[in-house]
């Protein structure tokens, strides 16, 4: 278990040293945030975790390497799980506080007092201000283990304390059964709105499929709870196809396009290939993706990954897909295929009300991702027939293929990966360490929170990256 702690001090003191804009900040009252609108908070804000996300930049986190998706091919430190040399936890955790949390809870606060807005209107804007925000809680609970949670966002506690993890996960599902009346009160934000233009229904079933995944990363560890939220979020009615996918889209032009590109085109750096741990097991199932994934730089159907954790020639491994090079490539924060593996796991387990068995929603995840990456129904029916595809009820083949699903979605990667722990990821070549299983906290919060930074480190076992977070048991 980890806990870690954001002090607002300590974030505004960090601000207030970078931009004009945050020092600004400083003197603002915070119980009454009327100078901006909240509808570009609110985009604001869900861009910002979308970014955060989508991200391969080594400075704000390393998702791909964690997940093992991507190598590097000089700059070493973070495949190697060195994250406090660019300082990546502070980056990550000031992200979704600062940039996410906090700008979602000032659109709420300007949301209420829209004396232009109806009731009904107000809910349904605050309803989907809630589900962005508990996304972001529910990274930093995964990033870290134990956070400020019910101190960080009062404005007169400027030390907030850390909460169980679990705990804050249990909040997270409550908030999610009680956001579905909000979203279906009324008309929410519509242009403001990134990831569906408006489409109330289609939040309503982006809820309920964020509270299926939260309801399905605890099945190991409070197994009524699972089932009984699980249940009620397949119930109420989670993604049904690729349509439904919960995507950031992007545009064509800086600063709107999705930031690989910018890390993989517009930078001109050379920096990333991809990783042998994701090829390798691709070639041996002879995955049908590979071709969307990856380049065929090497010649056609020839895809060799750079060997994790070390020096690696640009030239001579695989690169990442066309698709990454696109500017307009939408940032997945939840999708269809991951919604069936999550019932495929609920059905294998058993105990859950899903609508086919275990095989069915293995199968149909498998080909929700497959048809997603541009392949075929022919691709897919070989597919499943494949040796080692075939389902075979185990949780190994479950979490390689959900891990395989998840290539650009790589912090879920990490996640199923630590859920399942499938497939064998690789020692990092050159430091010989194991994959972190969560960030350790960030330096400001050991300097500046002290004592809760103590107890928090104390409570989860160690602030360590082999420290578990709770629902990681294995």
């Amino acid at each position: 278990m980890k806990k870690y702690i954001l002090t607002i001090i300590a974030l505004a003191t960090l601000w207030s040293c970078q931009t004009d804009e945050a020092y600004e900040r400083l003197n603002r009252d915070p119980k009454n945030p009327t100078q901006v609108r909240a509808d570009f908070l609110f985009t604001s804000a869900t861009v910002s975790l979308g970014d955060q996300m989508a991200s391969p930049n080594v400075n704000l986190n390393i998702f791909r390497f964690l997940a093992q998706y991507l190598t590097a091919t000089t700059y070493l430190d973070e495949p190697n799980y060195d994250l406090n040399n660019r300082n990546i936890p502070q980056n990550h955790w000031t992200i979704l506080y600062r940039n996410v949390i906090f700008n979602l809870q000032d659109a709420k606060s300007i949301v209420m007092e829209n004396a232009e807005l109806s009731e009904g209107a107000k809910r349904a804007r605050i309803g989907q201000i809630e589900v962005i925000e508990v996304y972001a809680w529910h990274v930093l609970v995964d990033s870290f283990g134990d956070i400020p949670y019910s101190e960080a966002l009062d404005a007169d506690i400027s030390l907030p304390k850390y909460d169980d993890d679990a705990a804050i996960y249990d909040d997270l599902l409550n908030r999610l059964s009680a956001v579905v009346a909000d979203l279906e009160a009324g008309q929410g934000f519509t242009g403001a709105d990134v990831v569906y233009g408006g489409d109330m229904e289609a939040w309503v079933k982006f809820a309920n499929s964020l509270r299926l995944r939260l309801a399905m990363r605890i099945s190991d560890v409070d197994a009524a709870k699972s089932v009984s939220h699980a249940n009620a979020a397949i119930a109420g009615g989670v993604f049904e196809s690729n349509a439904d996918n919960a995507l950031i889209q992007y545009q064509s032009s800086p600063p709107n396009t999705n930031p690989l590109w910018s890390d993989l085109v517009q930078s001109g750096r050379s920096d990333y290939v991809a990783a042998n741990t994701i090829v390798d097991v691709m070639n041996d199932l002879e995955d049908p993706r590979r071709d969307d994934y990856f380049r065929q730089n090497l010649g056609a159907g020839v895809y060799e990954g750079g060997i994790y954790g070390a020096s690696n020639s640009f030239p001579l491994y695989t690169h990442a897909g066309d698709a990454f090079h696109d500017p307009t490539h939408p940032g997945i924060l939840l999708d269809y295929a991951e919604v069936q593996f999550h019932m495929a796991e609920a059905a294998q387990i058993g105990g859950y009300n899903t609508p086919m068995d275990a095989k069915g929603h293995y199968e149909e995840a498998i080909r929700a991702s497959i048809l997603y990456w541009g392949g075929t129904e022919a691709e897919v029916t070989a597919y499943l027939a494949k040796s080692g595809v075939a389902y075979n009820g185990t949780e190994e083949q479950l979490g390689t293929q959900f891990w395989i699903a998840m290539y650009d979605n790589p912090f879920q990667g990490w996640s199923v990966w630590r859920k399942f722990d499938a497939p064998t990821l690789n020692i990092a070549e050159a430091s010989g360490l194991p994959v972190p299983l969560r960030y350790t906290y960030p330096v400001n919060e050991q300097n500046l929170n002290v004592d809760n930074y103590n107890a928090a480190s104390s409570a989860i076992g160690g602030d360590d990256q082999q420290t578990q977070v709770f629902w990681d048991v294995d």
